[in-house]
């Protein structure tokens, strides 16, 4: 006769109160075989997972008495918070995200994945795809929902049993049907922080514009900064300012826009959720998630009865409307971080600093094309003006000299020779080697070489042979025309891109002893104080899903070149430390695999540079010793560092390659991140180029 099955295998939320000594102890023995030698598996203080559960996970995070019952299926990156239940055969796939607090009524569906479907092939033989699923905390989903790849489902919000989510859910809404439509308000938009009436609005069009976040492509920024190919410049606009007539930035990213799909009016059947979704107990704690300094697979609380978070744990976000932190278990370093964990993080950045000495003219070597004497990205890769910047960058920060690939006056030559004596630009090559033509300042790439190459001329002893005119041609008049003219609200790291190189074109003017129009920099840097946001402190518009990418990517840009570079402190700076850790809790931009080196500096920079606040600076350091602890795992030895962090889902990406840009970059990022959290001297180096951390001269 078949034994009976325990009744916690179903019905598991009230294990930890009544269950037996052995049982207890059985229970933590299988969570032992869940997480043995799986380092991305952690589970919290009592999680329960049932015997009749299938966990087939890549990377699985249980937060505090989380737990999943029989029959559940999961599988691929699951990232769960405190106090969340995986009902009777829910099915969570792909890569999935929750806070705290998410209750999942039986045989629901979340799929952080999706097939092509292509004509022509089969679609069983069509790759995969996966943009993720965000979902807040404090979210009651119902029984036989279905929620689709590249959904964000904000916090308080409920989906009632069937429903079936294609859209983004705005924080605080209830939805039901298929496709699933707003109904109503639990919480209501002046709770949340949006303004009533634009909420309203929003939701009956589908969508929350002020804070719903929908998936955007994680293709890398077609730039000058993430190493994209140089290409033309964009058709003049009639209306650009003289200081950038034909404004080229391209914009950080393909935004996906989602259309609603809304009803003014609610279906005739509210849709009540199941009553088998556990109502929450949140006990004091819920707000604690489950995580281990040293990052190694951990099943916390051998203890049989409750017991408080363990002294390795980290504190978690309370509950909001906002994320819990999208950072990869690495080792995060708080103010009470004990001084093993510390000096454990320390001993890791410094064998990644002495590996990196060691390995960089092997990686200069594999970058070196003696047919074209000039340094690409990396193997295989067309010759770049960036590449022979970023050649003389990682030569300066770790060998302490020139490229030896090249003599330094072959490649100070080289540099200056690049240089158009009439207007100071230089332009992109194309793939032969040769310079393009006819281009000027606007150009994206012109732009950006006034940084790379104005820098590598700096660390070779040199400096660019002619002026600037994007500088010494300007006028007061003509920099506020410019600043106006720029994409603000559509494109602002395009818009910090031109701000960054017309910054750093003054620099090189006034080392140079150049003359500089009489209000020009009080033109520049009045605009800017002008113009700040007084709640984000930065400059622009958030995308139009509410994504934070393109304003916090662009006040890297704009603040490098001009308050950063002169000494200057930035206006309103808790605010930047408010709107950057928001923008780091966006699951899309900064999980493991979809991280890349631009969206990690444009988050470490600004809080470096407001760091003397001392603004929640426990948070600050925590996750600065998370994504360090992550970044220094990525070297690939012989090749540095890719532009995005390797992963599964990004196999066979260019932009996973390792190159020139790529470890130039991370080697700087990694400065920061060491640097708020406490260990920078382990690293022996510190940038003296475009990512240096000190003023590089004082407008007075």
């Amino acid at each position: 006769m078949t034994p009976a099955i325990a009744a916690h295998e179903y019905s598991p939320w009230d294990f930890w109160s009544e269950a037996s000594p052995a049982e207890r102890e059985a229970q933590l023995a299988l969570q032992e075989t869940v997480v043995a030698g799986r380092k991305d598996h952690r589970l919290g203080e009592q999680c329960f997972i049932s015997e009749l559960a299938s966990v087939d996970n890549d990377s699985l995070r249980l937060g505090d008495r989380t737990y999943v019952a029989a029959g559940a299926y999961l599988t691929g990156d699951l990232d769960a918070g405190a106090d969340c239940s995986i009902n009777p055969y829910t099915v969570i796939r792909g890569r999935v995200r929750m806070g705290d607090g998410v209750r999942i009524g039986a045989h629901t569906s979340i799929l952080g994945f999706n097939h092509s479907m292509e004509s022509g092939t089969p679609v069983f033989r069509q790759p995969l795809t996966s943009k993720g699923i965000e979902i807040g905390d404090d979210v009651w989903i119902g029984s036989h929902v279905v929620i689709l790849d590249g959904i964000r489902v904000g916090s308080h919000s409920v989906l009632a049993a069937s429903a079936v989510v294609t859209k983004d859910v705005p924080d605080g809404a209830v939805v039901g049907g298929n496709p699933a439509r707003f109904i109503r308000w639990r919480v209501e938009p002046d709770d949340t922080g949006i303004a009533p009436d634009a909420a309203a609005d929003a939701a009956a069009r589908g969508t929350t514009g002020a804070t719903t976040a929908t998936p955007m492509t994680n293709a890398p920024r077609a730039d000058a900064e993430s190493g994209a190919a140089e290409t033309d410049a964009a058709a003049p606009r009639a209306n650009a300012s003289p200081l950038l007539s034909a404004h080229a930035g391209p914009a950080p990213a393909v935004f996906e826009t989602r259309a609603a799909a809304a009803s003014e009016s609610a279906p005739t059947v509210a849709g009540a959720t199941d009553a088998d979704a556990e109502p929450d107990r949140s006990g004091p704690d819920a707000d604690l998630a489950a995580s281990t300094i040293a990052g190694s697979p951990t099943v916390a609380g051998r203890a049989t009865a409750p017991t408080s978070a363990p002294a390795a744990s980290t504190s978690r976000p309370a509950a909001s409307a906002v994320a819990p932190l999208a950072s990869a278990g690495g080792s995060g370093m708080s103010a009470g971080a004990p001084a093993d964990d510390l000096a454990g993080l320390a001993e890791r950045v410094a064998e990644l600093a002495a590996r990196a000495r060691d390995e960089a003219s092997a990686l200069l070597d594999r970058a070196w094309r003696d047919d074209l004497g000039l340094f690409t990205d990396r193997p295989g890769a067309a010759p770049t003006v960036r590449a022979q910047g970023d050649a003389v960058e990682i030569a300066d920060l770790l060998l302490g000299t020139a490229p030896t690939q090249a003599s330094a006056a072959d490649q100070i030559r080289r540099l200056q020779e690049w240089q158009d004596p009439s207007t100071g630009a230089v332009a992109p090559l194309d793939a032969e080697g040769r310079q393009q033509e006819g281009l000027g300042f606007s150009h994206g790439d012109v732009a950006y070489h006034v940084l790379s190459t104005g820098y590598a001329l700096d660390l070779l002893g040199s400096a660019f042979p002619a002026p600037l005119t994007w500088v010494t041609a300007a006028t007061p008049e003509r920099v506020v025309a410019f600043c106006e003219s720029l994409p603000w609200a559509t494109d602002a790291w395009g818009a910090g891109h031109h701000i960054d190189g017309f910054g750093t074109a003054l620099l090189w003017t006034r080392r140079a002893g150049h003359p500089i129009p009489s209000g020009v920099e009080e033109a520049l840097f009045g605009w800017l104080l002008l113009n700040t946001d007084p709640q984000s402190g930065m400059w622009g518009a958030a995308a139009p899903d509410g994504d934070l990418l393109p304003i916090v990517n662009g006040f890297y840009r704009a603040s490098r070149g001009t308050f950063a570079q002169f000494g200057v402190p930035v206006p309103r700076p808790e605010r930047v430390v408010d709107t950057v850790l928001r923008h780091a809790r966006e699951p899309r931009w900064f999980t493991t695999g979809a991280r890349n080196a631009c969206n990690v500096l444009d988050i470490a920079h600004p809080l470096w540079l407001t760091r003397a606040t001392g603004y929640r600076g426990d948070e600050v350091r925590e996750l600065a010793g998370r994504l360090l602890a992550d970044a220094v795992a990525t070297w690939v030895p012989g090749a540095g560092f890719s532009f995005r962090e390797p992963s599964p889902a990004a196999r066979g990406l260019a932009e996973t390659e390792p190159g020139l840009q790529g470890t130039e970059m991370w080697l700087a990022i990694i400065w920061y991140l060491a640097d708020l959290a406490g260990v920078s001297g382990a690293l022996g180096y510190r940038p003296r180029g475009v990512h240096r951390p000190e003023p590089a001269a004082s407008l007075r």
